[in-house]
C-alpha cells in the first residue's frame, strides 16, 4: 500500500513538515535528515502527490497561458500551436505543468478562477490587447505574469515580443524597392498591439518614401483566413486596384490568395503579396509566400523560461525585475512578391541562386530594464 506523507515522517523520525521540505528541495534541512527521509522514500516507493507539495511549498508547479482570442481563431491560426509548443517545451524542461485558458472576454469570474484559486504560480498572457483590464488586475494583485507582446502600459511589466514594427517596415520597403507604387495592406486587429505595430511599420515605410495610402487601401482583419478573404475581396472591388499588398499574417494571406485565384488573377503577376509570421505552410503553397519570419516557438519558450526563473528567484528571496525582450524578425523572400520576375529582365538574368529562399535579417534581441 502506498505511504502517506505522515507515514513517511513517522518512519524517518521527523515531522510531516520536514518531509515536505525535503520533497520540495528546501535548503533549510540538514544532510543527515535529508538522507533519512529520502531513504524511506526510496525504500517504499513513495510518490508525493501534487496537493501535498502545493500545501508545503505554496507552489503548484503549474503556470497558465491566457489567450484572449476567439476559439475559432486559436484553432485555425497556425501561430498559436507553434507558440504553445514553445511554452510547453520550456515547462517540460523546468518540470512545470501548463494550463491553457481560451477566453476572449476576461471577466472578474475568470480572473478569480485563474488567480484566486491558488492553482497557478504564474501566468503567461498572449496576444496583448491595447486595453486589457485583465493585465491591470494582475498588476493590482501583484500576481506573477509575463506578457507576450508589447505593452502600452507604463507599469513595470515583463514583455516578450517580436520586432513587429521593424518587420512590417522591412516588408513594405521590399515592395517599394521592387517598384510597386500602389501598395495596400490587410492589417491585424487594431485593438491588439501587434496589429497596431504592424500597421505602423507599413505606414513608416510609405512615409519614408513620401507617399500615403488612400483610406480604402487599409483593410482591417482579425488574423483569420476568413478576414483575409474579406479584406482582399474589398481591395479587388476598388476602381484603382493595388499592385501589391502587405498582409499582417500568413493565415490572412492564405485567405487573400484564394480570393485572388477565384477572381481569375495571379500572384504575383497581377497582385504581389508579402505577409508576416512564416508559418510552416508559407513555404509549401502553390505560390510560396514572401513573409516576415518571427521566432514564434522562441517567443513561447522565452516567455515560459523568464516566468519560471522569476518564480524561482522570488522563492530564493530575490526581487522580481521587469524587462522587455525584443526578438528579431527577418524577411524571407519567396515567389509571391514577384522579385525574380521583376528583376529578371530589368537588371540581370536569373541564375541558380534565384530558386532559393533569401533572407533579410532585422536586429538582435534587446533586453531592456523597465523603469516604472
Amino acid at each position: 500500500m502506498a505511504l502517506t506523507l505522515e507515514q513517511v515522517a513517522t518512519l524517518a523520525g521527523v515531522s510531516r513538515s520536514t518531509v515536505s521540505r525535503v520533497v520540495n528541495d528546501h535548503p533549510n534541512v540538514n544532510a543527515e535528515t535529508r538522507e533519512a527521509v529520502w531513504g524511506v522514500i526510496h525504500e517504499h516507493g513513495f510518490h508525493p502527490n501534487n496537493a501535498a507539495r502545493t500545501l508545503a511549498s505554496r507552489r503548484s508547479q503549474m503556470i497558465g497561458l491566457v489567450i484572449p482570442q476567439a476559439l475559432s481563431t486559436v484553432f485555425s491560426d497556425p501561430y498559436f500551436p507553434i507558440l504553445i509548443q514553445g511554452i510547453a517545451a520550456a515547462c517540460e524542461e523546468q518540470e512545470y505543468y501548463l494550463m491553457l485558458s481560451l477566453v476572449r472576454a476576461q471577466s472578474p469570474t475568470t480572473f478569480r478562477r485563474l488567480v484566486g484559486g491558488g492553482h497557478l504560480d504564474g501566468l503567461i498572457v498572449a496576444s496583448a490587447l491595447a486595453t486589457d483590464p485583465f493585465v491591470d488586475r494582475l498588476l493590482i494583485e501583484n500576481f506573477p505574469f509575463v506578457l507576450i507582446g508589447r505593452s502600452l502600459s507604463e507599469a513595470p511589466i515583463t514583455t516578450i515580443d517580436a520586432d513587429n514594427v521593424h518587420g512590417a517596415t522591412m516588408a513594405t520597403q521590399h515592395l517599394l524597392r521592387l517598384g510597386y507604387k500602389r501598395i495596400a495592406t490587410i492589417s491585424g486587429p487594431q485593438d491588439m498591439v501587434a496589429g497596431m505595430d504592424r500597421l505602423e511599420g507599413f505606414r513608416v515605410a510609405l512615409r519614408a518614401a513620401g507617399t500615403t495610402p488612400p483610406p480604402e487601401y487599409v483593410q482591417e482583419g482579425d488574423w483569420s483566413e476568413w478576414s483575409g478573404q474579406r479584406g482582399m475581396s474589398t481591395l479587388l472591388s476598388l476602381a484603382s486596384l493595388p499592385q501589391a499588398v502587405f498582409i499582417a499574417s500568413d493565415a490572412m494571406a492564405i485567405g487573400a490568395l484564394k480570393v485572388i485565384r477565384s477572381a481569375g488573377m495571379q500572384v504575383p503577376g497581377d497582385i504581389a503579396l508579402v505577409s508576416f509570421d512564416d508559418i510552416p505552410l508559407a513555404s509549401s503553397l502553390e505560390t510560396p509566400l514572401t513573409t516576415v519570419r518571427q521566432p514564434i516557438h522562441q517567443l513561447g519558450y522565452t516567455a515560459a523560461s523568464v516566468l519560471i526563473d522569476r518564480l524561482r528567484n522570488s522563492d530564493r528571496g530575490g526581487e522580481a525585475t521587469a524587462t522587455r525582450i525584443v526578438l528579431p524578425t527577418e524577411l524571407v523572400v519567396r515567389a509571391s512578391c514577384g522579385q525574380q520576375s521583376r528583376f529578371a529582365t530589368a537588371q540581370r538574368q536569373p541564375d541558380a541562386r534565384d530558386s532559393h529562399t533569401r533572407h533579410i535579417k532585422g536586429g538582435m534581441p534587446q533586453p531592456e530594464p523597465v523603469h516604472g
